[in-house]
């Protein structure tokens, strides 16, 4: 089996939010169970940022769900977007 790339994006439950630390917390969540390719903020427009993960994920059934559910678990996500999946 391989590996899978999967860009999620993040977006808060509150704009106010400070994203900076949300997304140390999310980075923290998820280390022991992906690889964290990149992360960074984007803006969406309106004062609203969103976090924009690049992970690398065993090629198994269930494992972005469960690395979704993780992210779902900080405190401060509002919703998680899967962008893309590829196969490595």
């Amino acid at each position: 089996m391989g590996d899978v790339a999967v860009v999620l994006k993040v977006l808060p439950e509150d704009s106010d939010l400070d994203m900076e630390s949300l997304k140390t917390q999310i980075e923290g969540e998820i280390k022991n169970i992906c690889k964290l390719n990149k992360s960074e903020l984007q803006e969406i427009g309106f004062g609203l940022k969103a976090i924009r993960l690049e992970i690398i994920v065993p090629d198994e059934e269930g494992k972005i769900d469960k690395v979704e559910a993780n992210i779902s678990r900080v405190k401060g996500v509002g919703q998680i977007d899967t962008e893309d999946v590829s196969l490595l």
